[in-house]
């Protein structure tokens, strides 16, 4: 016998819909490409949404059509999220930051027919178009502009387009299964591969992130997503918002802490997203001009390893819970954050803060193994390192055109992270399996090391790197960035971990350097490092 409920597939028109229906006049803030604030709302939002796609439509654009974006945080980006998955075509958000070959690539392997893209990008689209055979239609975000037209002489203009939509546009009835979105992988070799979201992926990965013991948006939130809206669907908290009638505050091109804080302020922002090395330029910014953070109640860090000095920081000086998230493009990407048991009440408080520092549990919907180098499976003990695998209703099966039979072992997924479980589910990544340290045969943690590094208050921030060494094959190297007026010296450095871990495993050496190298979400660029110091030791 068969349930007698109504079925309505899971669609991110609808979560467009609802949100103009009961948030309608809930605020949206966008900080645009040229620092101007701007204030729309829900429902504002929900009809240009329409408009864009019924004037795809009215372009030719097929189902399933593939629309890129070079783009920021902002409202037309926003728009752009539920009016092209709406209107059954394919959001294609593309990374800016990556090298011209590599976006030439990305472009025409998902074959875009479409490129919005903000005023920031005009030199780049400029300097790309000839190579984007696939592409008929260059949009720039904006209104009408003469240097764009200079630039790109056939290009159109997003706000003359979505003026020739509209409003009252009816979303067509999809399959939930219909693809909605696609993100390239930056991966480490190779060319980036492409992971394709469904509706049905995306609706479930937004109710799985708005449980409690996830994300737990809300209507009475002013939620900041830092983390680019070009990286993994800004962690899908833009349809989490719409599910929730969330305000939002986009904060545009400007990730400085001072422009960070500042908005934090202006518009009392309960709750940011972003990668650890964003906060850390908040945190410098806050306590250099004496800001409070007074309305921030959490913080969710995902995107690398949240260094324990950083969590302690907002706990203690600014009253802030950090949420510890992690979670990979090819999972939409949440796969675990860091919520307390009701018996973790009984701990001792410093406890209960050393259990805060591990990536956390997965919700429902995601399931977690870890597994030695023949497959098995390895005990949730807490302490057994093994590669980290995973599957569950948000991760993917396949990459987009790349029908690979042995990406899946049996169902799951190997995520490239060398972890352990404990025996009520919490994770602790120990290192990128390509970034973990073998030295004489032993394993060193590189994200252990530069958790201690990064809590001494003379750095702005560190990574650690394993390099060549004649004797044990491979040791580890501290890569240094002074904080700002101070001048530690190597002994000073490596003296502190003294008593924080093995002597074996603290770095051979400390490299001064002015920045680390980053990708365009804010993660330490550690292939580059180990390229550039790959000699240190072998002198």
């Amino acid at each position: 016998m068969l349930g007698q409920m109504m079925t309505q597939p899971l669609l991110i028109s609808s979560l467009i819909d609802h949100a103009e229906r009961y948030h309608g006049q809930t605020e949206v803030i966008s900080v645009e490409t040229d620092g101007m604030v701007t204030e729309t709302n829900w429902a504002e939002v929900a009809q240009n949404a329409r408009r864009l796609g019924s004037a795809l439509t009215q372009l030719g654009l097929q189902p399933q059509d593939r629309v890129g974006t070079l783009a920021w945080n902002n409202r037309r980006h926003l728009e752009i999220y539920f009016g092209v998955s709406g209107a059954g075509f394919v959001c294609h958000t593309i990374n800016p930051r990556l090298f011209p070959e590599q976006l030439t690539y990305i472009i025409n392997h998902a074959k875009d027919r479409v490129l919005l893209f903000d005023a920031t990008f005009l030199p780049l689209v400029a300097g790309l178009q000839e190579h984007l055979t696939e592409v008929e239609h260059f949009v720039m975000m904006g209104p009408r502009s003469d240097e764009a037209l200079s630039q790109v002489p056939n290009v159109k203009f997003y706000d003359e387009l979505v003026a020739t939509g509209d409003s009252e546009f009816e979303w067509p009835d999809l399959d939930e299964n219909t693809a909605s979105s696609l993100c390239y992988t930056s991966g480490t070799t190779g060319n980036p591969k492409g992971v394709l979201y469904s509706h049905r992926s995306t609706l479930l990965h937004s109710f799985g992130s708005n449980t409690r013991d996830v994300i737990g948006f809300s209507a009475m939130d002013v939620v900041m997503p830092v983390v680019p809206m070009f990286h993994v669907n800004a962690w899908g908290s833009p349809y989490a918002c719409a599910m929730s009638g969330s305000r939002m505050v986009l904060p545009g091109p400007g990730l400085h802490g001072e422009a960070l804080v500042n908005l934090v302020d202006t518009y009392g922002v309960t709750l940011a997203l972003g990668v650890p090395t964003i906060w850390q330029g908040l945190l410098a910014h806050a306590a250099k001009s004496g800001s409070r953070l007074t309305s921030l109640v959490r913080t969710v860090i995902g995107g690398a390893a949240c260094p324990p000095s950083m969590i302690e920081t907002f706990r203690e000086t600014y009253g802030v819970d950090t949420v510890h998230a992690w979670g990979m493009s090819e999972m939409s990407p949440l796969g675990t954050t860091n919520f307390p048991l009701a018996k973790h009440r009984d701990l001792p408080i410093d406890d209960q803060h050393k259990l805060r520092e591990s990536q956390g549990r997965p919700p429902y919907g995601v399931e977690l193994k870890i597994v030695d180098d023949d497959g098995n499976a390895l005990p949730q003990d807490g302490e057994t390192q093994g590669d980290l695998m995973v599957r569950g209703h948000w991760v993917l099966d396949s990459y987009f055109q790349m029908q690979d039979e042995d990406l899946l072992d049996n169902g799951w997924f190997a995520t490239g992270d060398v972890a352990t479980l404990d025996p009520d589910g919490y994770m602790t990544i120990r290192d990128r399996s390509k970034d973990i340290i073998k030295s004489g045969g032993e394993w060193i943690s590189s994200v252990e090391l530069e958790n201690i590094a990064v809590a001494h208050p003379k750095l702005a921030t560190a990574a650690v790197v394993g390099v060549e060494h004649p004797k044990w094959g491979e040791r580890p190297i501290l890569v240094a960035v002074k904080a700002e007026g101070e001048d530690p010296d190597e002994p000073e450095l490596l003296g502190f971990f003294e008593g924080k871990i093995a002597s074996w495993q603290v770095p051979d050496k400390v490299v001064f350097v002015e920045a680390l190298p980053l990708n365009a979400t804010g993660k330490v660029l550690k292939r580059t490092l180990r390229e550039d110091f790959k000699d240190t030791l072998m002198g």
